[in-house]
């Protein structure tokens, strides 16, 4: 009889093991029930980066801030550490890297820091959960996190809106963004764009130049879902008109289905009938290729 493989730590197991470590500092908690968690201070020198954090980007400004209540109150959060597999007594981060790189400019020596056993599969997915728990990450930083965790660990979208707990439809609405074409997603990562913005120009036919249109007329949201709406009626294109016919649940499958494999879904059900057509499009040959990892790995 064959060894039965071990099961893997689904994500809902995780985060809780993970929000035991990563929740909010009780302010009030005394050192007894400090030491209990195993929190002990580690010297900021024998600390690293993890190479694979999600988050590549660290605002000066915010770092500063950061620094500057560092000094006024120390670390309250525990960093998470693993312990360095080629450095002895060496650590590298698991989450915490933004009150690390603080405390270095508040020139502390040291950190209150957890050390904990995670693989690396398990140190990447804690660090994409603690960036969209606790970053003021914008709606395609987020977006990324969600796509990550869906593509990396096979987590499904009701399961992360759970752990998260997020809506179902907020997790949903942001994946749609990914199917943007890159110019409009810049503008809603350096804020010319909202979130809003962004998922009234999904379904629009050339979402760059109404995106450009948007910009500079500083059209609102309601504005820009009238203007992707006028887009279709003065196209009058076959394609446009069938979209308005599909019934609500064809056409939130459709939204699914797209958000689920960051791709354009279309469905055209004939009424009535049992027989269909379903159309995947795809940007890049990167697409197509996870699009065939992911039907080759249906059994």
């Amino acid at each position: 009889m064959a060894d039965k493989k071990p099961e893997r730590r689904g994500l809902g197991r995780g985060l809780s093991a993970l929000m035991a470590d990563v929740a909010p500092a009780d302010p009030q908690r005394n050192e007894e029930t400090r030491d209990e968690t195993g929190e002990r201070q580690i010297p900021i020198d024998r600390i690293q980066p993890n190479l694979n954090q999600p988050r590549k980007d660290f605002e000066e400004g915010q770092l500063n801030d950061l620094a500057n209540s560092i000094r006024e109150k120390g670390v309250i959060q525990p960093l998470i550490l693993r312990e360095s597999a080629e450095q002895e007594g060496i650590y590298e981060i698991v989450a915490g890297e933004r009150r690390w790189r603080a405390a270095q400019v508040a020139r502390l020596h040291e950190v209150p820091a957890l050390v904990r056993d995670y693989d690396d599969t398990e140190t990447l997915e804690i660090a994409i959960i603690e960036n969209i728990q606790r970053a003021e990450l914008n709606a395609m930083e987020e977006a990324t996190g969600y796509r990550q965790l869906m593509d990396r660990f096979g987590h499904t979208q009701e399961k992360i809106a759970e752990a998260l707990g997020k809506s179902r439809s907020h997790i949903a609405n942001l994946l749609r963004l990914l199917n943007l074409p890159d110019t409009v997603q810049d503008f809603v990562r350096d804020g010319t764009l909202s979130a809003g913005h962004a998922r009234a120009l999904v379904t629009a036919k050339d979402p760059i130049a109404l995106a450009k249109s948007v910009v500079g007329k500083g059209l609102s949201v309601r504005e820009t879902e009238s203007l992707v709406k006028t887009e279709g009626t003065r196209r009058g294109t076959p394609a446009p008109r069938a979209d308005v016919e599909k019934d609500a649940d064809t056409a939130a499958l459709e939204g699914d289905l797209s958000a689920a494999l960051a791709m354009k879904v279309t469905i055209d059900h004939q009424a009535g009938g049992q027989s269909g057509r379903l159309t995947v499009g795809y940007k890049t040959l990167d697409e197509l290729d996870r699009l065939c990892n992911l039907l080759s790995a249906v059994k």
